[in-house]
């Protein structure tokens, strides 16, 4: 039987199989079953199996899972995304972009681009456990950001240590697959100060509230193909992003493969593995207090995050 773990906002761990919730009694919390997720699986596919004390599913009743150690992002590595933010958001240019036409810049950025595709390495960056709330949470749109924008993506939870692992052996060490937002302070990414010395990641990703994560992880046993999940966003029920993962240009396995060769990663790590096209900067479109955020990945779950004012 399928199923997603979940954690309730009064603190309980829940299989989520259709539309009931499983509680597991006894679990503690999410992170401390990935910690020795290779005995953990068993034992939650018998009380899923089992199905003992199931109440209908409640979607606002599911926080985030946990929080993670460490959260990794792969950034541009979806094609139509990038080109999207280069052409849509001249706060997305650096200063070598500056006096092109827009087909000279097209041109050059779909070069790029096609250039990435076939590059050995990802772009990674790092993410602040601080940011992470739940799928029902709010995101809280700081005072000082003027382009808050949207990057719903495929999240890669980790279920057991890796170092040095190959691309080969990558999937051995992933525990399932999550929905996260990658919200970001566009604006903020390339300064324009003297003492800019290349992209912001601190000041364009990790304001608070900036991770939607959840609603649940679904055990990789469960996604069939990782790379034909379909990825959409909606901005007040307006569809933004609606894409596939199959446009995915550096894949997972050599996205674990490469933090592994640098990081340590542990149980319960993220890796958010890239944005694909229908950002707000791509429309010049930008959060605004009293939007709403609904996105879903296929078979993973469906967030729905409230947009407020900082106070």
């Amino acid at each position: 039987m399928t199923f997603g773990l979940a954690k309730l906002r009064d603190g309980g761990v829940v299989l989520v199989t259709g539309e009931r919730m499983v509680p597991v009694a006894g679990a503690g919390d999410v992170l401390a079953l990935l910690d020795d997720w290779e005995a953990a699986l068993p034992r939650l596919e018998a009380i899923a199996a089992a199905g003992e004390g199931a109440v209908p599913l409640d979607e606002r009743a599911l926080a985030a899972p946990y929080v993670p150690r460490q959260i990794f992002c792969t950034g541009a590595n979806y094609r139509k995304h990038v080109i999207g933010l280069i052409m849509g958001d001249p706060s997305m240019r650096t200063a070598a972009d500056e006096g092109e036409t827009d087909e000279e810049r097209l041109a050059r950025v779909e070069k790029m681009m096609d250039e990435r595709a076939h590059a050995t390495l990802p772009f990674c960056f790092i993410k602040l456990p601080s940011c992470v709330v739940g799928p029902n949470d709010a995101v809280v749109l700081p005072r000082n950001v003027q382009k808050p924008d949207w990057e719903l993506e495929l999240g890669v939870v980790i279920g057991k240590r890796a170092r040095h692992v190959t691309p080969e052996q990558a999937m051995d060490h992933v525990a399932g697959f999550v929905v996260v937002n990658d919200v970001t302070a566009r604006e903020h990414i390339f300064r324009r100060d003297n003492s800019a010395i290349g992209a912001d990641w601190l000041s364009g990703k990790c304001f608070p509230t900036f991770l939607p994560f959840g609603p649940m992880i679904v055990p990789r046993q469960f996604v069939t193909d990782p790379y034909d999940l379909t990825i959409r966003l909606a901005v007040n029920g307006k569809v933004y992003q609606d894409e596939s993962t199959r446009d995915m240009m550096i894949s997972i396995e050599r996205q674990l493969a490469y933090l592994s060769d640098r990081v340590e990663l542990m149980p319960g790590d993220v890796i958010c593995t890239g944005s694909p096209y229908g950002n707000g900067s791509a429309f010049g479109v930008f959060l605004q207090p009293g939007d709403v955020m609904e996105g879903t990945i296929t078979g993973l779950g469906t967030q729905r995050n409230p947009c407020v004012a900082e106070g």
